[in-house]
Formats: structure tokens, sequence, C-alpha cells
């Protein structure tokens, strides 16, 4: 099957004729860090096949190379920044705000950063909340707690036109939207109405998603210190199991739509013996279903711990009417449902169990970014402001192939990002928990769904 053809051109504000404040170099081997310059790209596919014959790239194929330009469009001392951040909670919000911030006043003499707070909703009118003034003074120590010194909301996105007008009265003209997907659309929606008025805005967005779900990105923040926390609350249902007869631990993750946080953890923690995800349908009844394994596995070594992503088995479930402030559909809980469902199946055959059931989600949202996180968080911060520094616009800072790099917010927001069943991930995953790759009874079902999940 051929892969898509996706236009990665970059929205740029005019030329670049502003010396760069940043003492760089363009030579090799002088020992001085070097500048980027806008004809260094990326490939986005690296795949291969023997005698397969890859011919010149188009511009709009490559992925442009995020870093600091010799030339630059803004006059530094004519900025007026402003950063703001979306959506949940998620590890490392901190730590790309004070990096955008340091980057922008040490780095390129920026002195005029505005903190919008409370999201969206602090560019609203009617909500009366004013911007915090920022400097490397306010953010030094910001990033050893967690949550987000600015405030965070969801919804208000669709209001594309208030939002532009608030950006245009606070005489703004770059803005760092920190936010995942839903964010990022309503970010475009922005630039564009930006761009019909005519303004010299460059909006500039930082992927934040902590189940790891946007495309195109290789990660987004958070997700590392996401599985660090979740498989800390899975040795916590490990230890709770093991201890006790028949017992099980059961661990509710994030993941509405995408399993990437409960799969990893599962691979890292080596504790867990099944792992239940959006991406893969399962049956709790019959010979094949959850249920039965569950009980050959208690019976077999007398303690068993599931993981299971939030949004796993909502076909198993009446379905939540709505949806909630970000646009996602409201899931049913499968925590707590699977907690009841088992406790009445051993109870129906007169087998005794201990059940711990453990929901880590706002304890892990709310945690302080793990080392890893936060060295990736000030890199997508720095790369963020060369990013506007430069005039460019619509755009998302991503690590693709362990590059940083300039993606269209178009494109990157078209699809979410999904675990392939049929992918090393999952393959990997079904190694660490030995459970059986279907848990269902019916396998043309299973394909069809698989088939349904693929064409999103």
């Amino acid at each position: 099957m051929t892969d898509p053809v996706y236009d990665f051109t970059i929205s740029t504000l005019g030329p670049c004729k502003v010396t760069s404040p940043i003492q760089l170099s363009n030579v090799e081997g002088d020992f001085i860090a070097n500048y980027v310059t806008d004809e260094e790209y990326v490939r986005y596919h690296v795949d291969a096949r023997l005698d397969e014959v890859i011919g010149p790239s188009k511009k709009s194929e490559l992925l442009e190379k995020a870093g600091p330009r010799e030339k630059i469009f803004f006059n530094p001392n004519h900025v007026h920044a402003a950063v703001v951040t979306c959506g949940g909670l998620c590890p490392g919000i901190n730590d790309v705000i004070r990096a955008v911030v340091r980057c922008l006043w040490n780095r390129y003499g920026v002195r005029r950063i505005s903190g919008i707070r409370f999201g969206f909703k602090g560019l609203l009118p009617e909500y009366g909340f004013d911007t915090i003034p920022l400097s490397p003074d306010v953010v030094d120590d910001c990033h050893k707690t967690g949550g987000s010194i600015l405030g965070t909301s969801r919804g208000g996105g669709d209001r594309v036109i208030e939002i532009a007008d608030g950006i245009e009265k606070l005489n703004i003209n770059m803005i760092f939207i920190v936010g995942g997907d839903g964010t990022q659309r309503g970010s475009l929606e922005v630039a564009e109405e930006i761009e019909k008025r005519g303004l010299k805005i460059a909006v500039v967005g930082i992927p934040k998603t902590v189940d790891n779900d946007l495309s195109f990105i290789q990660k987004s923040f958070g997700f590392d210190t996401a599985v660090v926390k979740a498989a800390e609350s899975v040795a916590a249902a490990h230890m709770e199991a093991h201890s006790q007869i028949n017992g099980i631990g059961l661990v509710k993750l994030m993941g509405r739509e995408s399993g990437f946080i409960a799969t990893h953890t599962a691979i890292a923690s080596h504790e867990a013996n099944f792992v239940l995800i959006p991406e893969v349908p399962f049956e709790l009844d019959g010979p094949k279903g959850l249920l039965h394994h569950l009980e050959e596995r208690l019976r077999k070594r007398h303690h068993a711990v599931i993981v299971v992503a939030e949004g796993a088995g909502q076909d198993l479930m009446k379905a939540e009417e709505g949806t909630d402030d970000s646009g996602n559909k409201k899931l049913a809980d499968i925590g707590v449902f699977l907690r009841d469902k088992m406790q009445a199946y051993f109870k129906s055959i007169g087998m005794h169990i201990n059940l711990k059931y453990i929901d880590p989600s706002y304890q892990i949202r709310s945690a302080p970014a793990a080392p890893i996180d936060s060295i990736y968080c000030g890199r997508l911060g720095n790369n963020a402001v060369h990013a506007a520094m430069a005039g460019k616009t619509k755009l998302i800072i991503g690590l693709v192939h362990n590059k940083f790099v300039h993606l269209p917010i178009s494109v990157v927001t078209r699809k979410r990002n999904y675990v392939d069943p049929e992918g090393s991930l999952w393959r990997d995953a079904l190694d660490a928990t030995s459970q059986p790759i279907m848990m269902v009874n019916d396998k043309d079902a299973f394909l069809r769904h698989s088939e349904s999940k693929r064409g999103k």
C-alpha cells in the first residue's frame, strides 16, 4: 500500500532580515555551536525495502529542522511574547514555560513576556483574568512542582474571533500554546483568523498530551513521567495481589483512545498479566473471554495484575452521553465496571478473591516531570522560541527520528496516533504479560473491529 503524501511546508510571516543576538557559527569543526538553516531537513519515511529506489524529494515532503537561525524575523526589542497552557494537567508543563521564558529573556533579550492564565479563557473578557508578567526570576524554580503556574482549563478554543481579539488587544506578536490535539486545532483556527487580519503574529504549538496520541510526533512531553508513575502503581498492585489468597490488582491508567501508557507500563513493570487497551477489543464471558483466562491464572498462580486504559472496553458498557469541555466523548468507567464484574463472576463460581482497585490518574497528571521529561521539555521550549523569532507560524515543535523539527499544525492534528495491534510494541506487550493474543470468542468480529480502528 502506498503511503499518503503529506505537505510539511511551514508558514512564515515574512523574510528574516534581523541579525540574531545569539552568536553561533556556520563553520564546521570550530567547536562553536552551529545555526540551523532553512535548507536542513529530515525525511519522514525511513523504512526501506531491498532494491527500493528513493527518488529526489520535494521540499514539501521533508521536515524542516528546528533550531536557531542566523537571521530572524522579529526585532527582540519589539517583541511581546505570551505563553498559554490548555487542557488537562501533564508532567512537564512548568518545565516548558520555564524554557520558553528563559530562552526569550537570556538568549534573545526579550523583556515583555506575559503568561495567559487558565488556558484560552484567559483571553476571553468575561473571565477577567489578568496576565502574569514572566521573567527568569518568576520561573526559575517552577519546574520543581507539578501542575501549571499559569493555571489551565479545558474549552474556549472554539471562540476563535474573541481569542484573536484578546491577542490583538494585548499587542502580542508571538504566542506559545501548550496543549494537545484539541488545543492545537483551536490554535490553528486562531492563527488563520490572525492571518486574515493581516497581523504579523507567530503562533507556535508545543505538544502536550499525556496519552502520546499526536500523530507524526515521536512522543509528547510528560509521557515518560506518566509511565514511571504508572509503573509504581502497578508495583503496588502486584504487592497487594501477591500477598493475598487469589489476589487481584486492577490498575486503571490514562488512555482515552490510545493505549500507549498502559502498553509501555506493562512492558516496563514486568508485573502485569493482562493489559487492556482501546485498540484491541476483548470479551468478558465465554471460554476465550477475560474472566475465564483470569480464573485460569488464579488457579495456577493465585494472583494476577490487570492494567486497563480508561478507553478500553467501551463497547461492553452503556455509552455516556455528550462530550467534555475539550470536545472529547465522555467515557464510561471501565475500571469500576471491571471491578464489579470480576467480583460478581468469582462469587458466582464460589471462588474466593481479594481484589484491590487503583486509579492513580490525577496523581500521575499532577506529578513533577522526571529528569528525562525535563530535558525534553527544555529542548521543546527552546526550539519553539527559535521558530517564533524566525517568524515561523502555524506549527508544532516535534521530535521525529530523534531530531527536533517543525511540523504544520494542520498535519499533526489530522488524525490520532494509535497502538498498532500488529506492530512490534504490542507484540512486546504480549511477551511481557503472556496474555492470550485474542480474548474474543468470535475471531471474525475481532478482525472487523480492527479494520474499523485502522480506518479512523
